[in-house]
């Protein structure tokens, strides 16, 4: 899973913004059970400032952290080493969904990745741009799904300890 750009000075602008801060922590929390891992990237920090810390206070410590200033991920040199090649699909959330979301989700499925983007977790400044960006993802062989599918694809199966761990997240939503 990575979360792409969700910074102190770009977030207060997005549309939906605290929707995006919930699911990103639901897939956060799910990720941290499961032990699948994360990453996140934040775009020219000492302009947009660190990641928030609703977000940020959840990841352990050790949580690989990319700069960058492209707007898509995988055209700032070092991103594919970040990314690792453990894993071929990729869960994205963040902002802004018609820029950094969208150029990175068509990059990765050019290069063979299986792309997810969790639909309640990612959002541009105006909705509308936010909606093409997620038609035009699909369009091109992403999977856009709501955030509880994506955990309960995770899960897998009710009944497990890690289920019922995630039970009171589920109440929450």
């Amino acid at each position: 899973m990575v979360i792409i750009d969700v910074q102190e000075r770009l977030l207060p602008v997005i549309a939906n913004n605290k929707s995006i801060v919930k699911h990103s922590k639901l897939l956060l929390r799910c990720a941290q059970v499961l032990s699948i891992p994360v990453k996140y990237t934040e775009q020219y920090p000492k302009g947009l400032g660190p990641t928030v810390s609703d977000i940020s206070d959840l990841l352990p410590p050790e949580t690989p952290r990319f700069e960058k200033v492209h707007f898509s991920c995988y055209d700032e040199p070092g991103f594919i080493d970040f990314l690792g090649n453990e894993r071929r699909q990729i869960v994205l959330a963040g902002i802004e969904t018609h820029i950094c979301i969208l150029a990175t989700t068509l990059d990765l499925l050019k290069e063979g990745y299986q792309v997810v983007v969790a639909l309640e977790a990612v959002g541009s400044r105006q909705e509308e741009h936010n909606l093409a960006a997620l038609k035009a993802a699909s369009q091109c062989g992403a999977l856009v799904l709501p955030t509880e599918s994506i955990v309960y694809q995770w899960l897998n199966v009710s009944g497990t300890p890690e289920f019922k761990e995630m039970l009171p997240y589920f109440k929450e939503q």
